[in-house]
């Protein structure tokens, strides 16, 4: 993910591995690439900068678009929506940097001018905006990450859905009961489930790589697909036709007519109670990567572009959000009001990484010192949610739960970058060290044009520029 969601003909990605004697470190959100984004992030705006293009155009230029191929030679054939995120936030970059120049200006012609050791500041605030762009692949790297899953009618005519898909908050408890009744054609309001008991549901693979809507929702289709063919089989109709429950009565139905029934307690089932059972499986289709890093790591990747605007007190260093626009390409949004819960808690994890969260090894051992952010500390978050289908998903879906925090960060850096002219290198970006960097930074010079006060860039064709 180093190269970002950009189409990049030419990369070099080095890592080192360094044995460290500090505390254990585990996998959070992201897995690594909100680190990766906050640098490649940081090299757009900058790059940008020395091109003399606005920010937003220069990523619309080189985003990566279906058709085109990444770092690993893999050719993204459809829903690759990053574009598209771009084109939704257009109008909210656009006010942003107005509100910022304005805002800005007032202080200028209000605020006293003073001289603090190398530093020039005109009024004591100062508004920026940022945006960042990222992609996140969907499940497990280039391993097999399958999930399988059943479900049944039973013969007191509900459906049953054996869920082993563990649910953490994100709401597979809720999808995958709404993809399973989808496929089968049937009312969600008749599913019940069983979720986490290994003696009834199969291995639905960990919560994690933002892996279930996608790879666990497919497994769930083709349970119901299954489930709907052996239930015409038992009507003796063909699959056209529309299914219906009225107690324990299974009805099919063309053209408003009832064309067969069934009664379903007049038909054996098994130890559970299960009339019949529909079997799903799904494993994404990925190439392991060779000697030259070239392969398929995974079947789909999520896109994003988030917006920060901020104002930084110049005096103090204190960073305070304004407002965070967030535009998902999700696939399909399966259960909308879940993946806008999924992106405000990413946002509000982001918030804390860019400038709360910080562990010091060996002092750090409680929430009181480790501060994460509260409901205070989270600005008012406008989504938009893309949809550019993926073939392979449930419907059209995929992953959400890990890119919703990649691109926060780097964004809110960008904006206070924009805001003082200073660029953050570490992070969480603490009032203490912006002040520093404000107190020992002599390049600042206010009194250039603010960049937020560049006009976008002509956007004649795309590919790097």
């Amino acid at each position: 993910h180093a190269s970002g969601p950009y189409a990049v003909e030419n990369v070099r990605a080095l890592t080192r591995a360094v044995y460290t004697n500090n505390s254990i470190a585990g996998a959070f959100r992201g897995f690594g690439v909100p680190q990766a984004c906050i640098a490649t992030e940081a090299l757009m705006d900058e790059l940008a900068r020395q091109c003399g293009l606005d920010e937003w155009a220069f990523r619309f230029r080189n985003a990566i678009r279906a058709g085109q191929t990444t770092a690993t030679g893999q050719t993204l054939h459809a829903s690759a929506g990053l574009a598209k995120c771009l084109e939704a936030l257009r109008p909210a970059w656009e006010q942003a940097k107005r509100n910022c120049l304005e805002f800005n200006a007032g202080a200028e012609q209000g605020g006293r001018f003073e001289r603090r050791h190398a530093l020039q500041m005109c009024g004591r605030k100062r508004r920026g905006v940022g945006i960042a762009c990222m992609w996140y692949g969907i499940g497990n790297t280039v391993i097999a990450n399958p999930s399988t899953m059943t479900g049944s009618v039973r013969c007191d005519g509900r459906l049953f859905l054996y869920n082993g898909a563990q649910e953490i908050g994100q709401g597979t408890q809720t999808i995958m009961p709404q993809i399973f009744a989808d496929a089968v054609g049937l009312s969600v309001a008749l599913v019940d489930q069983v979720m986490g008991d290994t003696d009834l549901t199969h291995d639905a693979g960990k919560s994690s790589a933002s892996r279930q809507a996608f790879v666990s929702g497919n497994a769930a289709k083709f349970a119901g697909e299954d489930l709907r063919k052996q239930l015409c089989v038992l009507l003796k109709v063909g699959e056209g036709v529309q299914l219906r429950i009225e107690g324990t009565k299974l009805i099919a139905e063309s053209v408003g007519k009832s064309v067969a029934c069934v009664e379903l307690t007049e038909l054996p089932v098994n130890a559970n109670g299960d009339v019949a059972v529909g079997h799903g499986y799904f494993n994404p289709p990925t190439v392991p990567l060779d000697g030259n890093g070239q392969g398929v790591p995974y079947a789909t990747y999520g896109f994003a572009t988030q917006i920060a605007q901020v104002e930084v007190d110049m005096d103090y260093g204190t960073v305070e959000i304004l407002h965070i626009h967030a535009a998902h390409d999700v696939g399909r949004a399966i259960n909308p009001t879940l993946v806008e819960g999924q992106i405000h808690g990413g946002i509000a994890q982001g918030i804390g990484m860019a400038l709360m969260e910080e562990y010091i090894n060996g002092r750090t051992d409680n929430l009181h010192d480790y501060l994460i952010p509260t409901v205070g500390d989270v600005p008012p978050i406008t989504t938009h949610l893309i949809e550019d289908h993926e073939p392979l998903g449930p419907y059209g879906a995929k992953g959400v739960g890990e890119p919703a925090l990649v691109a926060t960060a780097p964004a809110i850096l960008n904006a206070i970058r924009d805001a003082t002219g200073v660029r953050v290198y570490e992070v969480p970006c603490t009032p203490a060290r912006l002040q520093a960097l404000l107190n020992t930074s002599a390049a600042l010079d206010l009194s250039h044009t603010p960049h937020h006060s560049r006009p976008l860039a002509p956007l004649a064709g795309t590919g790097p520029r």
